[in-house]
Parts: C-alpha cells; structure tokens; sequence
C-alpha cells in the first residue's frame, strides 16, 4: 500500500497543476491494484457556474464514451459468448430493417466485430439531434439514412448501432436496462460534475446526459452512463481479477483488431492517451466530457482520472490530452 501511496502522490500532481492553473475546475484521480487496494483523491470544483460546488471523491460524472466499453463493450461480448449473436455476423442478423431499401448498401455488410473495432466506413460523428428530438424517429434515421462511406474512424455511429441491437434484443431502451452496480443514466445534480452551459438545452448541464446525440436519443449505446470514481475502479478491479466479466471477455477486449484499438478498447500506440509507459498489456478509453479509464493487466493495476473539462464551455484548450499522458506516466514511473 505503501507503494501505491507513493505512485498516487506523484499521478497526482499534473491534476493539481491542472486545476491550479485554471485549465480545468476539478478532477478525480483513482488508482486500484488487482487485490483490491486503492487510493482516490478529489480536487477543485464540481461546479463554477451559477453557482460554486466543490468537487469530491462522492462526484458523479458523465462518463461520456466510457459509456463504450463500461456499459455496450461487454454486453455485445456477452451475447456474442452465449450464442446469441455471432461477432462476424452483420447487424442485419439483428437489425434486418438497416438500409433495408437497398439490398446492395454497404451498411448492410456492417459487423459486430467491425463496429467494436471501430473498423466500419461510418462518420466519426454526425448531429442526429439536429434533425428533431423525436427518439424513435432518430432511431429511423439512422437506420435507413444513406451514410456515405469514409475512410475507418472511431466512430459514435458504430456504437449507437450496437446500442440498437442491444434494445432489439432485449426489447428494452437502453435506458431502462440496467446499468450495473454503482452505475446510472443520470444523477441528482448537486452531486453531479457539472459539463456543459449548453446552447442548445439552455442551461449547464449537471446529473444529465451532455452528448447531444444521446441526449436526442433517450438513451444509446456510445454515452450517457454516470458514475463514480469508486464505481469505474469497481469495474477495472474486476476486469483485473476476473470477477466482472467471463475469461472469453476479458480476451477479447484485449485482442487487437488493429494497431490501436481491440474489441471495444484502445491499445497503446505513439501518442496514445495513457502516456508512453504502459505495458503492451493496457486497454484504456476517454470520454469526451474529460474522463478516462487505462487498465494495465500486466501490472495488475488500473487508474481513471475523472475531470469535467468542458464545463462551462468545451471550446478551451483544457490540455487534457497532455494531462491524461502525464498522469498515465507517472503512474507507470516517470
């Protein structure tokens, strides 16, 4: 424990530079090791605008794209190891209405394995939520809109796809899934990060979904889980020891599909964000809200910074990237 006192201390400080130098108003640092041992600190404001709150180790936040691989990433393995989808299928063997004007569209060749992998021709993003606020009308859109293809990005569509499978098949919304313990899709706003002061809702956000496309979508499979510090160390502890997820899973979230990502995860690469330390054993993923989560199995540690960077406004270089680097090499001994 002593050890990891010692790590903490020094991961610590580029969040407490941070925070002094104004580029973000707070942050959680965590840190766990696979026998449980932990350490979290909170620093700064949970809140700037109107009014002032403290950040604590307590804080919700919006978890943003950590949505991907806390909450969709292992359900679609999950169905995948039960036999109920094949990974290698395309979404129609679930999603047969998908393009289901054309027979030919490239959509319809779109599989599970590829929208993990973010290896599909989708945009990286695209403003659903301007064409209305109607959920179910968005969820046509989406499903019968001629994307034009591009190069492979990571992409939100991908995964807002999967979330669509995930409600199919469950003939549930997302939102009235389960999101797993200590994990919610909003939270009481004064116990909230607060994100955004948005333009388009009229009001700083807090304990409610920032992305807009989720925010327009009720619910989808690429963000809007909230969560703790202690619940995402919760999660990795258990990817760490094998208690949160089944051996095949565990697999399959660490096996390449490319240079830099796995099924569902990045993996380390040249300016990747969880600094240039890390074993060639860490799966890591941010979320744009300014949260992150990097698991190291050939450690047997994991660490998450959560931050809310873009409050009030995401149009301010934060320097959250070279936070992230920062912290994640001092965690591994810079």
């Amino acid at each position: 424990m002593t050890d990891l006192a010692q790590i903490f201390d020094r991961a610590f400080q580029p969040l407490e530079a941070a925070v002094a130098e104004g580029r973000i108003p707070g942050g959680v640092l965590g840190i766990v090791d696979k026998n449980g041992h932990r350490i979290t600190r909170a620093i700064g404001s949970a809140q700037l605008v109107p009014k002032l709150r403290p950040m604590q180790d307590e804080t919700w936040f919006d978890l943003a794209s950590l949505t991907k691989v806390i909450f969709t990433t292992p359900r679609i393995l999950a169905l995948a190891e039960d036999g109920v989808i094949d990974l290698d299928a395309p979404l129609i063997s679930v999603l047969p209405d998908l393009r289901q004007y054309d027979a030919e569209a490239w959509e319809r060749k779109v599989t599970f394995r590829q929208c993990l992998g973010h290896q599909t021709p989708f945009p990286a993003v695209e403003p659903i939520y301007t064409y209305g606020r109607d959920p179910e009308l968005l969820r046509a859109f989406i499903l019968q809109r001629e994307w034009r293809a591009r190069d492979p990005v990571y992409s939100d569509i991908n995964f807002i796809l999967l979330g669509f499978a995930l409600e199919r098949l469950s003939a549930k919304t997302i939102r009235d899934m389960d999101p797993g313990p200590g994990f919610a899709f909003s939270a009481e706003p004064d116990a909230s990060a607060a994100t955004e002061d948005c333009t388009w809702r009229h009001r700083v956000l807090s304990g409610e979904v920032h992305d807009d496309n989720c925010s327009a979508l009720q619910g989808s499979g690429h963000a809007g889980l909230f969560g703790t510090a202690a619940s995402v160390l919760d999660f990795a502890q258990g990817l760490l020891d094998g208690t949160g997820a089944s051996e095949r899973s565990i697999a399959l979230m660490r096996t390449p599909l490319s240079a830099t990502r796995t099924h569902g995860w990045e993996r380390p690469y040249d300016g990747w964000s969880g600094g240039s330390l890390c074993s060639p054993g860490t799966i890591g993923h941010t979320g744009f809200t300014g949260t992150g989560l990097w698991i190291d199995f050939d450690r047997g540690k994991a660490w998450t910074l959560l931050t809310n960077r873009i409050h009030p406004t995401r149009h301010f270089d934060s320097g959250i990237i070279s936070l992230r680097q920062a912290v994640g090499d001092l965690v591994n001994g810079a």
